[in-house]
């Protein structure tokens, strides 16, 4: 059979094409072409299932590589990646294991052990990655992926901090940073930027009392456990601050913030500028920690009159100003808390619990001292480990930082030449982070990671290692050929310091696992130990596209290593991709009990409607997923498309239609529908040109509307000719042309049911093809097809008014507002079931002209009833003189404002208006009419019986008819009507024989008989 029928499961053909594609070696073919386009994959994990945020990018970027595949162009490399260190992993092990902390792990396991048991974990999930990526489609080369725990890509990543070295730009400083204590390790900024929550934290204002003095200091603070270790007040030097007097005490606070904190009731005492208060000595919140210099006011810019009481409090070791101010100040500060998040026995009230638990107990003792002036609650935004969920502290620690702070202007110049999808991310969230940008930290407290290439020796002589070569040549003792360059086995390596000639030690960090994946441009190649060719073609990369939530994570990193290193941009182009939420709009998570998941959703509606469906919105928006709005896509776009295949098919195959590349002819509607084909490629190809991939497919739904409801139904009949004339020769090439051109189009979007139809239309690939052009469009013809769509709807609309069946013929339809070529108003005849189609500049209407009570009656007052009488007989004419200013009653002058025209519709008639046009319909129905309607009637209960049978389109039938008498008539008038449309041989009245059907048509009933010839 030239055309095969349509699938019988998509689901299980998409199967089936996937082995076809391995079969033929597609992907192979292409990947040989000349012309590349450059893509990065972000690498994934996996130690966990793939969810359905990972279906959205997975699809997102496939769409857009098919896209230039189709354009002629090899992806290169066209590999995955896979990201194995970090956080995720070692809290796995850590579960499976039975240990909390590092700790644990060092008495019971030690690092050896544990990295091994590492190891083993990354690719728990790794062939349920590899099968998910299948299914979905996403062509993409895992066999050769990257892997970011192999030492040929650690070797790459040490290259790139030896450079970052060299350029000045990596140090190690004793700061505080964001630090998990559940993990043990600090963050980088841009980590703490994934990991934000909206929390209630205590909110108090305590009072300290002046020493020597009566006087107090209010304070406000969100963090009660920092107060242990209070050294400092801050306040503004230049901001007015006042002694006042409430219930007995006596207060220095913020004038700007007197009002808020003290309410109505006090009485000041003096006002006075911050400075005149600073080194003034004050009582401590808590008496466990003494310093041998603090607990005094400082000067501080930092300090707000927008919010607190004006006086901050000032502990360290625990804020990032209050570390550098308690360094200029040159005081001790206590850090009471350990790097489990623990307080120490210092603070012995606390001791041994976690520092967020010890907010209740610490607020209960100042309550009974009677240092708390105020307690309430503080709705902000706290952040949390972004790996594991632990709230963050802020912590003094010994840290190695690349200095991307110095690197602020450099990289806001290499992001100003990327094209961000959307366009506002580049200014805006990317942008804003730029502006803010905090120096980088590196280091991590952790074991399973690539090892900080950093070696000290005791005289404080730093050497970092660029390659294996470097690391052998230095070392003291012989570095084994087999050597894995993670820890412990590199921890075990000295080496010679090139200064002053004594052993160093390697500094016992990991780095952050974000710098691992931002070298993936070039550590995926071994770059600059192997293959730099191939690295400088690829750089920089055309195309990368990750969620959102990577936009401080992966982009971010990309760009500081490669900027550092290259002082270029390494990305064109980044599509970022929206969240995907359940229906109600809220997060997917496990504990909420709303995670689809993607893996069983493919078998069950199969990768192209999932696709369709996470393609159809702009992929940067959040999708609120929805498998009721997957299933009503699949119905109106492929399932509508497969009828129309299956129309094509089984009259192409009666009829022997073979594509012989000849031209449609001139009937309108052919080129109707390929001007729609001609704008419906022009939004595909623009959409993925400008990775806005949504217009195409958000365009197709109306496409395969105007394919399927409106060019297939007014075309059927030239399909259903007897014979191959020149009109139905170009019905049928061009239905061909535009299944072909559609499926090519759709092929990026929905490659499995792509390749189905094309294979079926031209027994070839579609990833063999080139990408649609966009054609000539006739636009003119477009809005009259426009005008021709709106009319039909109209009348449709009323006829449901006048309460008559689309099946009944009409007398006349009279359409105002817009005209049509004859040819196509015969098309509207057909569709409406008219006799005679009319476009007119007035519709059967009269129009009636009276007073606008409401403005003229308060004019002419007691004149009204005359004034009315007199507008109703002059009509129209009362109109024009209103308009001349002629229409006058005594001295009033009435203008067209003082009127109203009312248009009445002549009742034989029913009108309905639509999008410019309005059409009214003779609602009269003569005998002749009526008959004519139940013959429809009769032809369309034939039709489904035909169908219940299941017989083919050209199979002759014999049919028996029995009804009362106007049945009888209706057979008598319109009986070749009948047996042409049915393919009935014989017509006859009476009982029959074969299949047997009693019908009710308006209350009448009506048996059929049929039986195939």
């Amino acid at each position: 059979m030239p055309f095969p029928p349509p699938p019988e499961d998509p689901r299980e053909e998409e199967l089936r094409i996937l082995e076809a594609w391995d079969r033929e070696g597609l992907m192979e073919r292409i990947r040989s072409r000349e012309r590349k386009f450059v893509f990065l994959e972000g690498p994934p994990s996996a130690n966990g299932p793939p969810h359905m945020g990972h279906a959205r990018t997975r699809v997102v970027k496939d769409a857009v590589l098919r896209f230039w595949i189709m354009r002629g162009f090899a992806i290169h490399p066209w590999i995955g990646g896979w990201d194995c260190h970090g956080l995720p992993i070692e809290v796995e092990v850590e579960k499976s294991l039975g240990v909390r902390n590092k700790r644990e792990v060092l008495e019971r396991f030690g690092i050896e052990e544990f990295n091994r048991r590492s190891r083993e974990a990354v690719f728990k999930y790794k062939r349920l990655w590899e099968d998910f990526t299948r299914r979905i489609g996403f062509w993409l080369d895992l066999e050769n992926a990257y892997i970011t725990m192999e030492n040929y890509y650690i070797e790459s990543v040490w290259w790139a901090i030896k450079e970052i070295w060299k350029k000045g730009f990596l140090e190690k400083h004793y700061k505080v940073v964001p630090y998990c204590p559940r993990c043990g390790t600090p963050l980088s900024s841009h980590e703490v930027a994934l990991g934000y929550e909206e929390v209630e934290d205590p909110s108090l204002v305590i009072r300290l009392r002046e020493v020597g003095s009566e006087n107090h200091f209010l304070v406000w603070t969100t963090t009660p456990w920092t107060l242990p270790s209070n050294v400092l007040l801050a306040v503004h030097p230049e901001l007015d601050y006042l002694l006042v007097e409430k219930e007995g005490y006596r207060y220095y606070v913020a004038e700007a913030r007197a009002g808020e904190i003290l309410g109505e009731s006090f009485r000041v005492l003096r006002r006075l500028k911050g400075k005149e208060l600073v080194g003034r000595k004050y009582e401590p919140p808590f008496p466990y920690l003494r310093p041998r210099k603090g607990h005094y006011v400082v000067a501080a810019d930092f300090v707000s009159p927008e919010e607190g009481t004006g006086i901050v409090h000032i502990a360290p070791a625990f804020g990032e100003d209050d570390f550098e101010l308690g360094r200029r100040e040159g005081v001790d500060f206590f850090k009471p808390v350990d790097e489990e998040g623990k307080f120490t026995e210092d603070v012995p009230p606390v001791a041994g619990m976690f520092f967020k638990e010890a907010d209740k107990v610490l607020i209960g003792i100042l309550e009974e001292e009677g240092k708390i002036f105020s307690l309430g609650t503080y709705r902000h935004n706290y952040p949390f480990c972004w790996r594991c969920g632990t709230p963050l502290m802020y912590y003094a620690i010994d840290t190695w930082y690349i200095r991307t702070s110095k690197l602020r202007d450099l990289f806001m110049e290499l992001n100003s030449r990327v094209n961000w999808v959307p366009q506002h991310v580049r200014e805006g969230r990317f942008g804003s982070f730029l502006r803010e940008l905090k120096d980088w930290a590196l280091s991590r407290n952790r074991f399973w990671g690539t090892p900080l290439p950093v070696w000290v020796c005791p005289n404080g002589h730093v050497h970092v290692v660029g390659s294996v070569e470097e690391l052998r040549s230095m070392a003291l003792d012989p570095v084994p050929e087999d050597l894995d360059l993670h820890r412990p086995w590199v921890d075990r390596i000295r080496l010679r310091c090139p200064v002053c000639g004594e052993p160093m030690e390697r500094e016992p960090y990991t780095i952050d696992v974000w710098f691992d994946s931002g070298s993936a441009t070039f550590a995926q190649f071994h770059y600059p130990f192997e293959r730099r060719e191939e690295f400088e073609m690829a750089y920089p990369v055309d195309f990368i596209s990750e969620g959102v939530d990577q936009t401080r994570g992966w982009f971010y990193s990309l760009l500081a290593v490669n900027g550092i290193l290259f002082e270029r941009e390494p990305y064109r182009n980044v599509l970022v991709i929206g969240l995907v939420l359940d229906e109600k709009g809220e997060k997917m998570s496990k504990s909420k009990g709303n995670v689809v998941d993607p893996v069983p959703l493919l078998d069950e509606v199969g990768a192209d409607p999932l696709r369709l469906y996470m393609l159809s919105t702009p992929a940067w928006r959040d999708l609120r997923f929805s498998t009721r709005s997957i299933d009503e896509l699949r119905r109106r776009i492929l399932d509508t498309l497969w009828n129309v295949y299956k129309f094509f098919s089984n009259n192409a195959n009666l009829d022997g239609f073979e594509p012989d590349g000849g031209e449609p002819g001139g009937n309108p509607l052919d080129r109707w529908i390929l001007s729609r084909l001609s704008w419906l490629t022009a939004e595909f190809n623009r959409g993925f040109e400008e990775f806005s991939i949504h217009r195409g497919p958000a365009a197709l739904a109306q496409f395969v509307d105007d394919l399927s409801n409106w060019y297939l139904r007014l075309s059927r009949r030239r399909f259903w000719r007897e014979g191959m004339d020149e009109d139905k020769l170009s019905a049928y090439r061009t239905l061909h042309r535009v299944l072909v051109g559609l499926s090519r189009l759709m092929a990026p979007v929905t490659p499995f049911t792509a390749e189905m139809l094309h294979r079926r239309l031209t027994g070839t690939s579609a990833f063999t093809a080139e990408y649609p052009e966009p054609g000539p469009r006739d636009e003119g013809l477009e809005r009259d097809f426009d005008t021709l769509k709106a009319i039909v709807e109209a009348g449709r609309r009323a006829r449901q008014r006048a309460g008559v069946k689309a099946r009944i013929p009409l007398m006349e339809a009279i359409v105002v507002g817009a005209a049509l070529p004859p040819e196509l108003a015969e098309l509207v005849k057909t569709e409406l079931n008219v006799k005679e189609l009319r476009f007119s500049e007035r519709g059967p209407m009269s129009i009636r002209v009276e007073l606008d009570l409401s403005r003229a009656a308060p004019k002419l007052r007691g004149m009204t009833p005359e004034a009315s009488r007199r507008v109703g007989e002059l009509g129209v004419e009362a109109l024009r003189m209103a308009e001349r200013g002629e229409l006058r009653f005594g001295d009033v002058v009435l203008g067209p404002e003082d009127l109203r025209v009312v248009e009445e519709v002549d009742p034989e008639y029913v009108a309905e208006e639509g999008e410019g046009v309005k059409v009214f319909l003779r609602r009269t129905l003569t005998e002749d009419l009526l008959l004519e309607g139940l013959a429809r009637d009769i032809v369309r209960r034939i039709q489904v019986m035909r169908k219940e049978l299941d017989l083919e389109y050209d199979r002759r039938i014999r049919t028996w008819i029995r009804g009362d008498e106007e049945v009888s008539e209706a057979l008598r008038r319109h009986r070749d009507y009948i047996a042409g449309e049915t393919l009935s041989v014989e017509l006859s009245e009476g009982e029959g024989r074969g299949y047997h059907r009693a019908w009710d048509i308006d209350g009448r009933r009506v048996e059929i008989w049929i039986e195939p010839v």
